[in-house]
């Protein structure tokens, strides 16, 4: 009888827990991208953190209300002004299409006397101005769900900061490990999510610098625009920022500025390309190799589930989904009894 009761006790707590934490994690939903923002920067600010309360004797409140400050100005502001500059250019054309139409009709002009192809039609201009409001109120619905979501990062990570050792050692204990098994992955979480929060804005800032002295060098028209464009066209590997020079290099070869728009192709053929191979491989030496497949389909699960921000934590959660299936395998199905090492967890995903 007593076996049996706390059978039942076990079992019916495990029930009442994951009923529970669906029902919380459902209504949890519109917020996963804060949560999940202010558990990233909290592993890269948690060094910092210890830092200053444990070496310094700063009181925790003093010490996390001043990262925060550092998180605001180094991650969330330049994040939200490139951000702002799309939406405001998105919010524009919406609210007035003529430029746009102005555009596209130049360009019909233009390719209909070097191709013979007639792009201004009545079907698709009727389409062009029909999806404006549609990506005009898509856009503002992007913008109240970043703000919140900005706002619940910054709430949870100061609890997360103020937290700090304590918070940490309760997750180590809830974590299906022991030891050496626990402490390694840990240790290999730290190095997924500081690859993915810093690798992916890093190479996206670089490659679209480059990308964007080769605009103004080729008279590129709006060439910061197409700078931040370039920025977020990163995260797509192989074709990736060539999504938007080679476009580019075509539209100067309508306009008939020849000799522009070959330079911008061998420009992006040459040096952005090779800065791209070049930047991801220094990465890959001093951060987890990320495959660039886990970052397609990141990207994509992502901006389903946290709209702009998951470009960064959508790559993020499947390179620990993938790891997790790693660890399971290599425990549970091929019998090992340790925690697969770093290059182990690598080869996974390669």
């Amino acid at each position: 009888m007593r076996n049996f009761r706390e059978r039942y006790g076990r079992y019916a707590l495990f029930a009442l827990i994951f009923g529970l934490g669906a029902a919380i994690f459902i209504e949890l939903t519109p917020f996963l991208g804060g949560l999940m923002g202010a558990a990233t920067i909290y592993v890269l600010l948690r060094g910092q953190m210890f830092f200053l309360t444990e070496r310094r004797r700063w009181r925790r409140g003093s010490a996390a209300a001043v990262l925060l400050a550092e998180a605001v100005l180094c991650f969330l502001v330049p994040i939200s002004l490139l951000g702002w500059m799309l939406v405001a250019r998105i919010q524009h054309l919406a609210a007035d299409p003529q430029p746009l139409v102005h555009a596209v009709k130049s360009l019909s002009e233009l390719l209909y006397e070097r191709t013979g192809y007639d792009l201004w039609q009545e079907r698709n201009l009727s389409s062009l101005i029909a999806m404006l409001p549609r990506v005009g109120q898509y856009v503002v619905g992007g913008i109240v769900d970043f703000a919140v979501n900005i706002v619940v990062l910054l709430f949870v990570l100061y609890f997360m900061l103020t937290g700090g050792r304590a918070m940490e050692a309760y997750v180590r204990d809830l974590l299906p490990f022991e030891g050496a098994q626990r402490d390694g992955f840990v240790h290999e979480m730290h190095l997924i999510v500081r690859s993915n929060a810093i690798g992916i804005p890093l190479l996206a800032v670089v490659q679209g610098s480059v990308a964007l002295a080769g605009y103004l060098l080729f008279g590129v028209p709006n060439p910061l625009f197409w700078g931040v464009l370039t920025c977020f066209a990163t995260v797509i590997p192989i074709v990736g920022t060539a999504l938007l020079w080679l476009p580019l290099a075509a539209y100067l070869a309508l306009a008939g500025n020849w000799a522009a728009a070959i330079g911008l192709a061998a420009y992006g053929t040459l040096v952005v390309t090779h800065v791209d191979n070049l930047t991801r491989l220094v990465l890959q030496r001093r951060m987890a190799d990320i495959h660039p497949l886990v970052t397609v389909f990141g990207v994509f699960v992502g901006l389903a589930l946290f709209g702009f921000m998951g470009i960064i934590f959508g790559p993020l959660m499947l390179s620990l989904f993938l790891f997790c299936l790693h660890i399971f395998k290599c425990r549970y199905i091929d019998g090992g009894s340790d925690i697969p090492s770093s290059a182990c967890a690598r080869d996974s995903r390669a």
